[in-house]
């Protein structure tokens, strides 16, 4: 027992105290462990170095999580000192997320098993981070703090990234301010990452790295907005072109400039003017703080083209241009580049009808023109072109004189008349009550647009530019040989063409009619002819002007003796129709006269 208690007083300070009795000179078959389970083997002392020893050790218990330090790092592990009697293994792979990791580190571990079959302590750092890391989230979302995250794959519309020991979504469009293509080339890295969004019923969560860049960007714009000022000349470089102007970088926030600023010219689309990560001066024309919007201009480091305008340039001048831009009621002349002039349609030709640009100019036409107005200070131009030629009007009647024949081309139809043109400038107007002898209801029966036709000088109006022509004035009027033909008396064979309530119409030939009215109509058999029935017929009466016919069946076989007494019994018949009316109104009640004033009362108010 003294031998015992000796060996247990010499390995009482070491941490390792079994093993001093395994490695006594007792031999194992000779060792009294009866003493020893009745702690006879230390003494009184063996509690005290018990508790030496528990003093020497950390108190661990399983899936606790605690701090460690490292103590050592490999490719392939990581060991971390949590003061126990065992260091822990941890694989490397749980610390992919923190390259900088290094030897004398603190770390968060879960204690797995703290002792395995082999007798090595379980550590585990990748679920202690997910055990802490939902509170950890949701600390860093609401201090808007930067976390860092490592791009664990590629998925579909963005990325995984495992911040904290959780796996949240990084979605393409959020990786960096410009569209990215590669995506793989994120895969296996560490980034900063904003957390911009949380399930938390789901425990999703959703970062953002471009945030970041954009926070960085506006705090960059802040500070270069602050220290603009207007016409100031700054050196940027084109970033963006488009159709309606360009995008410049002026280091760090960027500027427009319209298409309309430029140049001085007029130009069909900026690529013109600048090219794609071209270096350019540029002047500040506005910029809006708020909004983080600058103007910029170009063309006004150069002196406007109106300044550098001939001096000696007045009304009346000639000059040659290019046609930039053709609208509808005029185009605007280029005669220098930023110096344009407006040729209105109307002096464009002389020819009074209404027409547009586009029937006489064309974009990128070069013709020459007058000076009509010029005002420097507003830069504005007026030209001419019809006032390079003679004005036809000015000597219209020696050239068209009043009853003088011509082949026109037809301009324009409407329902009033026809609009031809006797040469360019020199339109007239065929009435049509002047295009035919006979009567039509629309100009369309006889001619259209760009039909030739003849016509005969009427008469002139130099003030208004109006000309009046005739076409039916070249043929004789077919009523002269009417005249001639059914004088009033003549009596004709005709054909009943139709029967109305008044009459009916007659046909004399195959080229005219007349009209026959019922009390002229009775055969003399006391009946009405029908149509399609020949009647002799006599004219009684022409009228030229309304070209019209009136004729009588009856004057053909009564003579008039027997017409006047035919007259008085229908005379008679008439009075007796009238007394018997007259009769019956005696027989009006008074209330049927009451209605009868009111209904004539109704009347004369127009009701």
């Amino acid at each position: 027992m003294e031998e015992n208690k000796n060996i247990a007083a010499e390995e009482t300070p070491a941490v390792e105290a079994p093993k001093a009795v395994l490695n006594a000179s007792v031999a194992p078959e000779n060792f009294d462990w009866d003493a020893f389970e009745n702690e006879d083997v230390y003494g009184a002392d063996k509690g005290e170095i018990a508790a030496q020893y528990d003093q020497t050790l950390s108190k661990v218990v399983e899936n606790e999580v605690i701090e460690g330090v490292v103590t050592a790092i490999s490719k392939r592990e990581v060991i971390v000192n949590i003061g126990y009697k065992s260091e822990g293994v941890i694989m490397a792979p749980e610390f992919r997320y923190n390259p900088d990791l290094k030897v004398g580190d603190k770390v968060e571990v879960l204690v797995e098993n703290t002792e395995d079959r082999k007798g090595q302590l379980v550590l585990s750092h990748k679920k202690a981070r997910q055990l802490r890391s939902w509170d950890q989230v949701n600390a860093a979302f609401n201090n808007n703090e930067i976390v860092k995250g490592y791009v664990k794959t590629r998925t579909k519309g963005g990325m995984i990234v495992d911040v904290f020991g959780v796996e949240a979504f990084l979605p393409g469009s959020q990786i960096d301010i410009k569209p990215i293509r590669d995506y793989d080339q994120f895969v296996d890295t560490t980034m900063d990452f904003k957390i911009v969004k949380i399930n938390q019923e789901f425990r999703n969560i959703v970062v953002s790295h471009k945030a970041l860049i954009e926070a960085e960007l506006e705090q960059q714009k802040s500070e270069i907005m602050s220290k603009l000022e207007k016409g100031q000349v700054l050196e940027g470089t084109v970033k963006n072109i488009t159709s309606y102007g360009v995008f410049v970088d002026l280091g760090g926030v960027d500027g427009l400039i319209h298409i309309t600023d430029l140049s001085w010219g007029r130009i069909n689309h900026p690529e013109e003017i600048v090219s794609l990560d071209q270096k350019i001066n540029v002047v500040i024309l506005d910029f809006d703080e708020t909004k983080k919007r600058i103007a910029l201009g170009l063309k006004q480091l150069s002196q406007h083209p109106w300044d550098a305008l001939d001096p000696d340039l007045k009304v009346g001048d000639k000059v040659k241009g290019k046609v930039v831009l053709v609208a509808d009621y005029g185009a605007f002349l280029e005669i220098e580049p930023g110096v344009e002039g407006l040729i209105h349609v109307s002096e464009m030709s002389w020819s009074p009808r209404l027409r547009v640009a586009q029937d006489f100019l064309k974009v990128g036409d070069e013709v020459e023109a007058q000076i009509l107005t010029l005002d420097r200070d507003e830069k504005k131009m007026s030209l001419g072109i019809k006032q390079l030629y003679p004005n036809p009007w000015e000597s219209i009647r020696e050239k068209y004189p009043v009853g003088s024949q011509h082949t026109a081309t037809v301009r324009n139809v409407t329902n009033f008349g026809v609009f031809a043109e006797l040469e360019e400038g020199v339109e007239g107007l065929v009435h049509i009550s002047d295009l035919s002898w006979n009567k039509i209801k629309h100009p369309s029966e006889m001619v259209a647009s760009g039909d030739s036709i003849e016509v005969v000088i009427l008469d002139f109006d130099e003030q208004n530019h109006k000309l009046s022509l005739g076409h039916k004035q070249l043929t004789p009027n077919p009523w002269d040989e009417v005249e001639a033909k059914y004088a009033v008396g003549t009596v004709v064979e005709g054909t009943v063409v139709s029967v109305n309530e008044k009459g009916a119409t007659i046909a004399l030939d195959a080229d005219n009619e007349a009209f026959c009215f019922n009390r002229e109509l009775t055969k003399e058999d006391g009946t009405m002819p029908v149509a399609g029935e020949k009647l002799n017929v006599k004219v009684t009466d022409l009228k030229r002007n309304a070209k019209k016919i009136t004729v009588s069946h009856v004057k053909t076989y009564a003579a008039p003796e027997e017409r006047a007494e035919r007259q008085s019994t229908e005379a008679d018949n008439t009075k007796k129709a009238v007394k018997k009316i007259n009769s019956n109104i005696e027989k009006t009640t008074l209330g049927d006269l009451d209605v009868l004033a009111a209904l004539k009362d109704k009347f004369e108010k127009g009701e």
